[in-house]
């Protein structure tokens, strides 16, 4: 049947103001659409699912908010969240679920804690009941106290055996740290759910060493996963240059400050060597820097192609960048979502396989990016 030319344009007319509404495209990507779920977030940090589908999000300002699911989302103030040093770079950081957290309630948060003069990033347990903690238990805190504002790290992640690994920055001006065993700055520690080191920790004999320790040699971690399979994926900032994704085995040095490929921020070199017996190269190296925030291990059926894949957010660089694996190596390293040029502070993946991201700032949003269905 032949088809007028009006009724072609108005057809065509129609179908393109509902592609500019709801969705846009990568090339190389089927269409997807963007959706704003929050706003007026004041610098939101991490986000974790509730089994009921609200959402936790914890704020650096040390606001831990219930954020209800649905048209007309409310913010709702956590109470009961322990004191909060928050100063530049600190403030409250992570937030977890127990893997068993609909039997317990129990939540994981992490942050800095101290003042000025002295301060360290903490763990600790909590559980939820009400919109309220209770039972808050301390489960670590790092050592040595430090005067700086930054580099706390502060990612958590639990392992198949329940116990915890917490990073922890090297705090700006304790670089050298990271390499000795008596401190815990510039490490990746872990510890079991009541706080103590487990024995098979790699340095838990050596009575010179703190027994926490799960690896050394790190900058400021700012992302930290496992897979389903085991694999434990890191990222950090270096410097000028130098940001990593690494992958973490118990025991090992990841170097810093003795090898990097970045530069200090005043031009001059901080170490001669970008690589040196002992120390392992990163997976991914990042020069120059794109400031790498959170990062996920894709699994889902919505982005199908991108299954076992890491997905990564920045902040310098506002990006959201896919690392293609292949039996775990690297095999493309692509910027997706161009047109979400915002700094961008954590990303989740839930049961359907949609995306949530977090943008960082006074004004944060979380977004979920979905697929749309054909």
């Amino acid at each position: 049947m032949k088809v007028s030319f009006p009724l072609v344009f108005i057809l065509s007319c129609l179908l393109c103001s509902a592609s500019q509404a709801d969705q846009n495209s990568t090339p190389g990507q089927q269409s997807y659409k963007t959706e704003t779920l929050i706003e007026s977030l004041n610098s939101p940090w991490s986000l974790a699912f509730l089994p009921n589908g609200d959402y936790l999000i914890t704020e650096l300002n040390g606001e831990l908010l219930r954020v209800t699911h649905g048209a007309s989302p409310r913010k709702i103030k956590i109470a009961g969240v322990p004191d909060i040093y928050v100063a530049a770079q600190g403030g409250l950081f992570d937030v977890l679920l127990d893997r068993n957290f609909e039997d317990n309630q129990r939540i994981y948060l992490s942050y800095a804690h101290g003042k000025k003069s002295a301060n360290a990033t903490r763990l600790i347990s909590a559980e939820l009941m009400n919109d309220e903690l209770s039972n808050i238990k301390v489960l670590f805190t790092a050592s040595p106290w430090k005067s700086t504002p930054q580099h706390y790290g502060g990612r958590i992640v639990q392992l198949g055996d329940g116990t915890l690994l917490l990073t922890v920055g090297d705090g700006f001006d304790y670089r050298e740290q990271a390499q000795k065993l008596d401190s815990h700055l510039g490490k990746i520690v872990r510890v079991d759910e009541s706080g103590n080191a487990p024995s098979n920790n790699p340095w838990v004999s050596d009575k010179d060493a703190l027994p926490e320790i799960w690896s050394i040699g790190h900058r400021n971690e700012q992302a930290l996963l496992v897979t389903p399979s085991g694999v434990v994926y890191e990222n950090e900032h270096g410097p000028r240059g130098g940001d990593e994704i690494n992958i973490i085995q118990p025991g090992n040095n990841y170097g810093w400050p003795v090898i990097t490929q970045g530069i200090d921020y005043n031009g001059a070199s901080i170490t001669p060597y970008t690589e040196y017996e002992g120390m392992l190269q990163p997976l991914v190296d990042w020069t120059p820097s794109i400031a790498p925030s959170a990062m996920v291990f894709y699994q889902g059926d919505m982005f199908t192609e991108w299954q076992g894949d890491l997905l990564v957010v920045s902040l310098a660089e506002k990006s959201v960048r896919r690392i293609d694996l292949d039996d775990g190596k690297v095999v493309k390293d692509e910027r997706i979502f161009p047109q979400l040029d915002t700094r961008m502070r954590d990303i989740r993946i839930d049961r359907q396989g949609a995306i949530y991201i977090l943008t960082d700032g006074a004004d944060g949003k979380l977004l979920r990016l979905s697929r749309n269905q054909e």
